[in-house]
């Protein structure tokens, strides 16, 4: 298959249109590889086959506006500037390289964390101690000096940006992108897909500053919005809810028993999908495993597969659970995979789709399993009332998070009932096209952007701006 991204040259392609271009920056790490190293996916993989899940979403929401999307990442393995062009949307992959001096610091700390471990305990002495204050402060700054603002003010200034939009306001990015528009006189907004909360100390000062000085929140769940609300005092009008959006053009089943074929599966076995990331803890996968040993337990001669896919840092966890504990009729694509026809084929294959998680911020992973006319049986995780506002006439069975019992006997409910399977089926399809679909949330994100003051066929000369070198 050949590449879905080109390699660009060093400059820009000229532009081709008319709106406006938005900086999307994602989490992730200090830099992207912290990420992409846990779910064994190399740079150059992930810029080859393209970004998935929600980016993808609001890449293609933005679009729908007439708003073009630039991704930005940092690495501490590239060396100078590297962009990758989508050759079927444009969307561009930005990957810019650390500064010199983070480099040294991360291997500083690399270095210090060994020597630091060995010094713990009684008995210290002032040499010991002192060691330990240093590195307690490099650990808490150098996330802050991750972020290359010189580069960055310059690659923002050569995409002719005219907003910043993070991954996440609970974040350090965030803050430091908030700075960087404010120089710049550029609009600043996060979107919100999980963190809740920052360990460091430096974070949890500057943030409420922050997000009262950006220009907008993306929040889809309404609990978040309303802690957002109570801890930040942020003006209501700068939070919107606004949910991660999917392709419908793109997200739809496929032949069954052609996807089926695909995976080994027989045609009249009743299986059950998830895919995503290999976390244990949060993702629930030990809560899915052990309903599903009791499903196949209380089931006994009847065909029932537990189809997964994805990896993670507790692969080998999980693998060893399986094995150790004999849960019967696993199938595990033990690979972390974003093009969306492999997904797809993948979720077709299935009967319902299962979503264990105990820790989420808005998941898409169940939002295309129901565009693909599947019913969903999902922990009552974040964002998961917002999908299924109206329980099962929203096409799902939601459940206590943690509860094995619970999630074994909803997941049994689903496999033992053909009609209750297709019913929830048809309504988890229609739920995505309400609520979902690019249209519904391109049309959201339109009005807020335009009462943020961008338009997406914001004319403005590039040369009134300030103009901003960062060193």
């Amino acid at each position: 298959m050949p590449p879905k991204f080109d390699l660009l040259d060093e400059v820009y392609p000229a532009r081709t249109h008319s709106g406006s271009t938005i900086a999307l920056l994602p989490a992730g790490g200090e830099v992207w590889e912290d990420f992409l190293d846990s779910i064994g996916v190399s740079l150059e993989k992930f810029c080859h086959e393209g970004p998935g899940g929600w980016m993808l979403g609001y890449i293609d929401a933005l679009s729908s506006i007439g708003v073009r999307t630039v991704l930005i990442f940092f690495s501490a393995r590239v060396t100078s500037p590297l962009r990758f062009r989508d050759t079927a949307s444009g969307t561009i992959i930005s990957v810019l390289p650390v500064s010199s001096g983070y480099r040294a610091l991360r291997e500083k700390l690399v270095n210090l964390r060994p020597v630091v471990a060995e010094s713990t305990g009684t008995g210290r002495n002032y040499t010991h101690r002192l060691r330990h204050t240093a590195y307690d402060m490099l650990v808490r700054v150098a996330p802050y000096l991750s972020t290359p603002l010189g580069s960055l003010a310059r690659e923002l200034r050569r995409a002719d940006c005219r907003a910043i939009l993070c991954q996440e306001y609970e974040y350090f990015r965030f803050d430091t992108c908030v700075l960087l528009g404010r120089l710049l006189r550029l609009p600043v907004f996060a979107t919100f897909q999980g963190n809740d909360f920052e360990l460091n100390p430096i974070s949890r000062a500057v943030r409420p500053i922050a997000i009262r000085s950006c220009n907008g929140l993306f929040v889809a769940p309404r609990a978040e919005i309303e802690r957002v609300l109570a801890r930040y005092k942020v003006r209501a009008d700068r939070v919107a809810q606004i949910f991660n959006p999917v392709d419908l053009a793109m997200w739809g089943a496929v032949d069954r028993d052609e996807a089926r074929a695909a995976f080994n599966l027989p045609p009249n076995a009743r299986v059950a999908v998830w895919h995503g990331r290999v976390a244990m803890e949060s993702k629930g996968l030990d809560i899915l495993l052990d309903a599903w040993a009791q499903v196949c337990q209380q089931r006994p001669g009847q065909d029932l597969r537990l189809l997964m896919m994805g990896t993670g840092q507790d692969a080998d966890q999980m693998r060893q659970r399986i094995e150790s504990q004999l849960i019967p009729n696993v199938l595990w694509i033990n690979e972390y995979i974003t093009d969306r026809s492999a997904i797809r084929r993948f979720l077709s294959a299935g009967d319902v789709y299962v979503f264990p998680s105990r820790y989420e911020g808005f998941a898409v992973a169940p939002i295309e399993a129901m565009a693909c006319g599947l019913p969903v049986v999902a922990a009552q995780a974040s964002g998961i009332p917002d999908i299924f506002d109206k329980g099962e006439a929203s096409g799902g069975i939601v459940v206590p998070r943690g509860d094995t019992a619970a999630f074994a006997q909803a997941l049994g409910r689903v496999l033992d009932d053909q009609v209750l399977r297709q019913d929830l089926g048809r309504l988890a399809r229609g739920r995505v096209e309400q609520a979902f679909s690019l249209e519904a949330v391109g049309r959201q994100l339109h009005t807020f952007l335009l009462h943020s003051g961008l338009s997406a066929t914001d004319s403005e000369n590039q040369e009134t701006r300030v103009q901003v070198s960062l060193k």
